[in-house]
Order: structure tokens, then sequence, then C-alpha cells
């Protein structure tokens, strides 16, 4: 027989799987779960179950709220660039683009400020037309926002259309960041709809 309270605390304090949890009583999964069932102990779903496995230390965020007006203005302007121009259409990333440093590094700055991210564990992508230089481009963001070559992932090419205004803007391409956590997108989410209310 297994006890609820250390069921209790392998499966939801320490985030063991049943699986794991079995090994460790050297019995099957289907006891696991027959003593979770009787103990009322609510299974993880298969989303939970991988976020937990990918975040063995909980989450790699913690929410944060603007205590001065400096802070409040980042704040409204990186809830505000998320919102107009984030990819809300992306259920388990934090993702957003643009053709400027100025705005991408406020960007960064909101996130590492109010959800206490750091800055490696961000990803970047870079949106090139065929005329511009890859290695240039990656040289200039790199030096604008101050992370690392590795963060990249491989651009991407397009033929180049361009005229006018637009060609000028875009002459390093468009970057996108990613930050690859569901929960915090969600959540990212939840307090933007609780501004639009």
């Amino acid at each position: 027989m297994i006890s609820k309270g250390v069921l209790q605390k392998l499966y939801q304090n320490q985030g063991k799987s049943a699986q794991e949890i079995a090994n460790i009583f050297e019995c099957s999964v289907n006891k696991i779960r027959y003593w979770m069932e009787k103990y009322s102990i609510t299974c993880r779903s298969i989303s939970e179950a991988i976020y937990k496995k990918n975040n063995p230390n909980g989450d790699p965020f913690v929410i944060k709220y603007p205590h001065t007006l400096k802070e409040g203005i980042l704040y409204g302007f990186g809830l505000g660039l998320y919102w107009g121009e984030g990819t809300k259409a992306d259920k388990c990333t934090v993702r957003l683009g643009n053709t400027d440093p100025r705005l991408v590094k406020k960007f960064i700055d909101f996130l590492v400020k109010f959800f206490s991210i750091r800055r490696k564990d961000l990803k970047f992508s870079l949106q090139l037309f065929n005329d511009i230089s890859v290695t240039e481009a990656l040289r200039f963001w790199k030096g604008q926002i101050k992370v690392n070559k590795n963060q990249f992932y491989k651009s991407t090419i397009t033929m180049s259309v361009r005229k006018g205004t637009y060609r000028e803007k875009s002459r390093h391409g468009v970057l996108t960041v990613y930050y690859h956590n569901k929960k915090m997108r969600d959540e990212l989410m939840r307090i933007l709809e609780n501004k639009k209310n």
C-alpha cells in the first residue's frame, strides 16, 4: 500500500511521473494510477506532463508588476508591442517580429524585467530578402540586441521586390524574437485580455 501523503509528495510536489513513481516502488504504472484514483489525485494532461518534464524546477519565469512610473511606461510599452506586433496565433510561444531594433530591444527588456526570464533563453530568426547579406544582417542584430550567434535559427530568404521606404526600413531584415513557454504565453494573453476589459 502507498500512502496518500507519499503519493502527493512524489507526484504533485516533486513532479514525478506515474512511471517514475512505479519504478521507485518497483510496481506497475496501473497500480500507481489505481492509488491515485483512490486518493482522488488528478492525473496531469499530456501537455501538462510534457511541460513538467521540460521544466522540472518549476516555471522558468516569475511575473512582476511595475512599481514606478518608469517601470509602468516600459510595462505598457511591452504589452502594447505584443498586442500590436506579437504573433498571438502561436499557442506555445511568445513571439514578436519587427524591423526596428529599438522596438525589439524594448520588448526584450519588458520580458526580462516583468517575467524574469534569462536573455540566453531567447531565440531569434531573421527573414531577409535575397539582396541582403546574411552575415551582415546577423552581425547587425547581434550587436543591437547583445545576444549570441547560437541563439539564432537559420535565416529565411525571400525574393526581393522591395521599393522605396520599405526598402530602407528592412535593409537588415525582419527579426523575430521567440520565448518558448506555453504557460508564459498564456499568462501574457491573460494580462492582455484583462487590459482590454
